[in-house]
């Protein structure tokens, strides 16, 4: 298929070739497809479904096996581990009172979170195009996940982090991968201006979610979540929101699945921010009329956003699916971490805010009963083993958490036992009755 640069603002078109992050009103660009030349709803999704059984590399992907509603490019210049094949868990819908309630575990990627899917589609581009050097931002998955598909490609990889605000889990994969890592004095945001500024006078390819490209890799969430439903969706898909670039893809996906006959039914958005980094939460308030950044400040580090880059994309994305944003504290992540982790879908906290999110909406009634919804479950429980261990050892009033002792009941930890099988077998007797 056909394809084109345009801005989401101003409607502006630029060759896809063209090497640039913004439109020049300063609008953010899109990867438009030419929908006329696509095939139809059913040879599509006849050709997606066959690829299934095919052992070719970019056909084991979970991204490249949609390449007609990603990019093309020739398959020596696809970087993929694979990525994306990652599975879809039922969950009992009943305590929520849900008709039916899933989970999509992007924590499987290879680097551990949802990131593999965007990077696999940004470094395959950037290294047709000749990149000189890949850089980006990160509070951590980004970086991660950037260091592996830039050694995969060969390219030298140099990545921005706050200093003392990115989880060991996530750090200790950039520096493994041989990124080039420097740690700065800031946030994120700070972090993320600094980079763009960068690539346009230093001559490096930026991967951020700014970068259209990889967002196209994300949106195959909707499409392999499609697909693993029986060529369905749900009522609802939950995520959660910080530099927003799941939000814009989600809504990418369902406009062009819409457009392309797809699906018939457009499923609604939620979105949900931690308390202490909810810029989008709060412009949703008074419909968007007023965006005001903020210095974030939450335990989900991975989105621990203030100024989130893609807020035009995701507003549209709310106002396609008449989606709604949300916000939930520290606490009541964990809470609901705790309760996915024992369900055996461990999860970074960002991921957990979905389902803190989605408790948040049915007590509202946003959600309502007899619906179904989707979690997007972002990052794999090993990013951040610190908050997971204190989570279980009852020390979250240690990360100075407010609400910290209603976690209490979390708590799981380890009990010292002398090596006595007797002592032992009456403790496990104890624990089973």
């Amino acid at each position: 298929m056909d394809r084109q640069l345009m801005c989401v603002t101003c409607g502006s078109t630029y060759p896809l070739e063209e090497q640039r992050l913004r439109c020049d009103c300063g609008g953010l660009l899109d990867v438009q497809l030419d929908m006329d030349g696509a095939q139809s709803p059913a040879a599509l999704a006849a050709t997606f479904e066959t690829r299934l059984s095919s052992r070719l590399p970019q056909d084991l992907s979970g991204v490249w096996r949609y390449r007609e509603l990603v990019l093309d490019l020739p398959p020596g210049d696809v970087v993929t581990f694979p990525e994306g094949r990652t599975n879809l868990y039922e969950l009992d819908p009943s305590p929520l009172g849900l008709s039916a309630l899933w989970a999509k575990h992007e924590g499987e990627n290879p680097t551990g979170s949802f990131k593999d899917r965007g990077m696999t589609v940004a470094v395959s581009w950037a290294r047709h195009q000749g990149a000189r050097a890949l850089i980006c931002a990160s509070t951590g998955n980004t970086s991660a996940s950037l260091a592996a598909y830039g050694a995969r490609a060969h390219l030298p990889v140099f990545v921005l982090i706050p200093e003392g605000k990115i989880a060991q889990g996530k750090l200790a994969q950039a520096l493994a991968y041989g990124a080039h890592t420097l740690q700065i004095d800031g946030s994120f945001d700070d972090a993320m201006h600094t980079v763009e500024q960068m690539a346009a006078t230093h001559n490096l390819t930026l991967v951020n979610s700014l970068n259209p490209f990889r967002l196209e890799g994300q949106k195959t969430i909707i499409l392999d979540s499609f697909f693993q439903l029986g060529r369905t969706l749900p009522d609802w898909i939950v995520v959660p929101g910080g530099n927003l670039g799941n939000t814009s893809s989600f809504g990418k996906a369902l406009i062009e699945m819409k457009a392309l006959g797809l699906i018939d039914r457009v499923p609604r958005l939620a979105v949900v921010q931690a308390a202490g980094a909810s810029p989008f939460a709060r412009s949703a308030q008074d419909d968007f009329r007023h965006f005001q950044p903020m210095e974030p400040e939450t335990i989900a580090t991975a989105i621990r956003i203030g100024n989130p880059v893609n807020y035009d994309k995701a507003v549209r994305a709310i106002r396609f699916t008449d989606g709604v944003v949300t916000s939930v504290t520290d606490a009541e992540i964990l809470l609901a971490k705790h309760d996915l982790d024992w369900q055996g879908i461990g999860c970074e906290p960002a991921s957990a805010a979905t389902l803190a999110g989605l408790r948040r909406l049915m007590r509202e009634r946003v959600v309502l009963p007899g619906e179904s919804a989707l979690l997007i479950i972002t990052g794999n429980l090993l990013k951040d083993p610190d908050t997971t261990i204190a989570l279980a050892t009852g020390q979250t009033a240690g990360l100075g958490i407010p609400g910290a002792a209603s976690l209490d009941a979390c708590a799981n930890e380890p009990r010292h036992v002398p090596s006595d099988p007797e002592t032992i077998a009456s403790i496990i007797e104890e624990k089973l009755q």
